[in-house]
């Protein structure tokens, strides 16, 4: 049996004095008003919240909350850009806006490189990964991808409505990232419920937070410890493997980095498929286009990550200081919304309507800055194959029941239940 001691060591054993990052308890309820007391995970917002970004971004721009111990929220696409480039101002130890804030001893690193690494560490952690996700090796898993397509569609076996969310976009990305860590296919259950606890569980108390992160890191050292008894060609056993500045990655690197990929490369790229598919399905025009010019998918995938760009990103204020005429204070929050950013009129002609055919289209769905989606070719080539073969074999198809619709609260937003009729 193989040996690696990295992986071999209880990785949650208490420290007592490890700081806890908790300013105070998450305050949950009705929103007065959004300029002073937005918060991410209120329905409203889950539902549409491209109203309030709008009011926001002619009223403040850069709304504030008192909810999560404090933090900003900016609307034009300038300012968005501007935390997300400067990162001596900015720390990206945490990605996730809740009431927890991990301790800045764990920077540069982080708890899920590169995503939650700061510079200098984040250029070797992310360069690690780039020859996984350039498009020549993004384009050996479309063939694979589409036959998956087919056979959830297959699966569907001459119902006249089924839930696009659940019968079909979630289990694309599931596959496909499974696949390409190397686990087992049937664990996709367990994947839905650590994105859900780590993405839409931002409420619940730090200690469960806590408990249900570490059911996550379990999963992942024994996955890990699976692939150092067992070793194959595959994303799991080559971080195992791979080496960061003359060393082996620290097993927290490694599980880290999975968890990342776990996470953020499932519920972004299921919510953009389900997004897509919900506008096809309340706009016929833009739906029988498509089927009618179908070399026009890659185009409108691009318009549909702008307008319904799936991720906001946070970031935590690195000390006291005068921002654009706001006073932040250290360890506040600061979230990016790459999907306001994506509707301010000042950088999009029609930004707030949903152009198929728009040609010049540099949106920010992918992020921006040093931490843009290492991922973006493969989620691109998982949407594009997504609706290519549901236009193919489902060319016909509406809302059923467009109150039924329901969204994902949280920094990842798309339908979590797209109840759709067929033909």
């Amino acid at each position: 049996m193989a040996v690696d001691d990295r992986f071999t060591r209880d990785h949650r054993e208490p420290d007592d004095d490890r700081p806890t990052g908790t300013r105070n308890e998450v305050i949950t309820g009705p929103v007065a008003d959004w300029a002073t007391d937005f918060s991410h995970t209120e329905p409203e917002w889950a539902a549409d919240p491209y109203p309030i970004q709008d009011e926001l971004r002619q009223r403040c721009p850069i709304a504030r909350t008192e909810r999560f111990g404090g933090g900003w929220l900016p609307t034009r696409y300038s300012d968005v850009a501007e935390i997300a480039y400067d990162t001596e101002r900015f720390s990206s130890r945490s990605v996730v806006m809740s009431n927890f804030r991990p301790p800045v001893e764990l920077a540069p690193m982080g708890v899920t490189p590169p995503i939650s690494s700061d510079p200098p560490f984040h250029h070797g952690a992310r360069k690690l990964l780039l020859p996984v996700f350039t498009r020549s090796a993004v384009a050996k898993r479309e063939e694979s991808t589409r036959a998956l397509c087919h056979s959830l569609i297959d699966a569907f076996d001459g119902r006249l409505t089924v839930d696009a969310a659940h019968d079909y976009a979630q289990h694309i990305p599931m596959r496909v990232i499974a696949d390409m860590l190397g686990f087992p296919p049937e664990d996709g259950p367990r994947f839905q419920e650590f994105i859900e606890s780590a993405l839409e569980g931002v409420n619940s108390p730090p200690d469960e937070r806590m408990e249900r992160m570490n059911l996550l890191f379990d999963y992942l050292y024994e996955q890990i410890r699976d692939h150092v008894d067992d070793p194959r060609d595959d994303l799991t056993t080559y971080l195992i493997n791979a080496e960061l500045y003359g060393n082996k990655l620290e097993a927290e690197h490694v599980a880290g980095t999975m968890a990342l990929l776990l996470i953020a490369g499932i519920d972004t790229t299921w919510s953009a498929i389900g997004s897509s598919l919900w506008h096809l399905a309340k706009t016929p025009a833009d739906r029988e286009r498509l089927v009618a010019e179908p070399e026009l998918v890659p185009t409108a995938v691009e318009e549909m990550l702008r307008a319904y760009a799936p991720v906001t990103m946070a970031r935590l204020v690195k000390q006291d200081m005068r921002w654009h005429d706001v006073d932040m204070k250290a360890d506040d929050w600061v979230l990016l919304s790459f999907p306001a950013a994506n509707r301010d009129p000042a950088q999009f002609d029609r930004a707030g309507e949903v152009v198929i055919d728009r040609e010049v289209n540099r949106h920010a769905a992918f992020g921006l800055g040093i931490h843009r989606c290492v991922g973006s070719h493969l989620a691109r080539m998982e949407l594009r194959v997504a609706l290519e073969v549901w236009l193919e074999r489902i060319p016909r198809f509406s809302l059923d029941d467009p109150e039924a619709v329901t969204w994902a609260k949280g920094q990842v937003r798309g339908p979590r239940t797209l109840p759709l009729r067929i033909g």
